[in-house]
């Protein structure tokens, strides 16, 4: 029986997708393996927002060309956004190369390999290197992504709800390797929650790559609601799910139907990931982010207002082209402001085909370093005074198993998303939600004890 090795770099919707290409190889009698060395094929799942997750695909990929040697029948492939960006080119940097899947076919992905398996046995060995490379737009591919590899005891799962994206932000390439925002229909994605929960689920992170936009361009708002809310009312109205996550929104689509929701839908998760990217209006509109930092900041207060339990997190770019150190005081202010949870923190990176990497004032690298590490430095300490904030109370965990640094112990997640560590039987609390005493904070972990 053959076995598939998939490598996936990047979002979350990146590994949902990686999930569904899993799914299909095992419907086809493939078994997955963790072990690369022990494959007939090996994926490699892409990501193109910054240059160092291209680098690490691809010297990934160079590193386990060496496993030919040993089985030369060894399928590898490329799939994702560098995939869709670079298309043949990689079939020429690659020497072992043989496929490159765009982000619209990943329901083709075992086609395209077993297209490649027949053609080797049907050549003598001398002949040409076969390969092949589909990255062209197919209609309908946002509703491929629809089925799970759910194992026992899993908890919780991601949720595809649409595809692409049509802000084209300056400084990021999803647009030009997703598409175009594409939604799928509310009932088809409530039949997926249904699966889910009929397997043990109990909470769903519905995904887009701006998903508060959902089927804004597709469906009607009903009763002064956008599509998006009335996705959430419907996942909401599965009996046996128990939390609702989502990511991530954008402020252009955040709205007061939105902000009230929270006021309604108490399955609705207490923690949203908000990406700011800058405190400063003029970095914002040469970003080409169409809004304003105060704004932002009123569609954060109205949330904390709505849900005075709320966790906000964000993501932030330093060293844009262009930005003043007058700039990045004001998105360190704003950060103290909003007493953000955690923020991811980036250093501007280069796209290629983007239009900021052609942007003049471009900031150097050693600036650009030292302004992460400053910011990681306030995001941090706010980080760890709200986690000392919750010791002594009790907090409703959704036990993912295992802890990864301690297999000894359990490890869960809270309605805001924070990670908490604590002992137990894994047999029995794998995938269940119940209440955890917390005692006490290391790093940015809670420690407690199921109460």
């Amino acid at each position: 029986m053959p076995k598939v090795f998939i490598k996936t770099y990047g979002c979350q919707m990146n590994e949902r997708d990686s999930e569904q290409v899993g799914h299909m190889f095992t419907e086809r009698g493939y078994t997955l393996t963790r072990d690369e060395k022990d494959a007939d094929v090996i994926l490699v799942n892409t990501c193109s927002v910054r240059d160092q997750a291209e680098q690490k695909a691809l010297g990934k990929m160079g590193l386990m060309g060496r496993y030919r040697q040993r089985n030369p029948d060894i399928v590898y492939g490329f799939m994702g956004c560098m995939a869709q960006s670079r298309g043949d080119e990689l079939i020429k940097t690659v020497p072992h190369l043989d496929l490159v899947v765009g982000t619209q076919k990943y329901h083709r992905v075992v086609d395209h390999v077993e297209q490649i398996v027949r053609a080797r046995e049907e050549r003598e060995m001398d002949d040409l290197r076969i390969s092949i490379t589909d990255v062209e737009e197919e209609s309908d591919s946002q509703n491929t992504i629809r089925d799970h590899q759910v194992t026992e005891g899993q908890g919780s799962a991601f949720v595809s709800i649409m595809q692409g994206c049509n802000m084209k932000c300056a400084f990021c390439i999803v647009p030009y390797t997703r598409g175009p925002e594409r939604g799928r229909p509310i009932a088809d994605i409530v039949e997926e929650v249904k699966r889910l929960r009929d397997k043990g689920v109990k909470e769903v992170t519905l995904l887009g790559q701006i998903v508060n936009l959902y089927g804004r361009t597709e469906f009607p708002k009903v009763d002064g609601k956008s599509p998006f809310v009335q996705l959430l009312e419907a996942v909401h109205a599965v009996d046996g799910i128990e939390r609702i996550r989502f990511t991530s929104p954008h402020p252009i689509g955040y709205r007061d139907d939105l902000v009230a929701a929270f006021t309604y839908l108490p399955k609705l998760a207490s923690h949203i990931h908000f990406p700011m990217q800058s405190g400063s209006d003029r970095i914002l509109k040469a970003m080409r982010r169409p809004y304003k930092n105060e704004k932002f900041i009123e569609i954060c207060e109205k949330m904390k207002a709505a849900r005075p339990d709320l966790a906000i997190t964000t993501d932030v770019i330093v060293g844009f082209p262009g930005e003043t150190e007058e700039d990045y005081q004001a998105t360190k202010e704003t950060i103290r402001r909003l007493d953000f949870d955690n923020a991811f923190v980036f250093r501007y990176s280069k796209r290629r085909g983007t239009p900021a990497a052609e942007m003049e004032d471009q900031v150097s690298e050693r600036v650009k370093e030292e302004r992460n590490q400053d910011l990681l430095k306030l995001v941090g300490e706010l980080a760890q005074r709200k986690l000392a904030e919750l010791v002594g109370t009790e907090q409703v965990v959704l036990c993912e198993g295992p802890s990864r640094n301690n297999k000894e112990r359990l490890s869960g997640r809270t309605s805001q998303n924070k990670i908490v560590i604590f002992d137990g039987d894994p047999a029995k609390l794998t995938g269940q939600v119940f209440p955890v005493k917390i005692e006490e904070t290391v790093g940015f972990t809670l420690y407690g004890s199921v109460v």
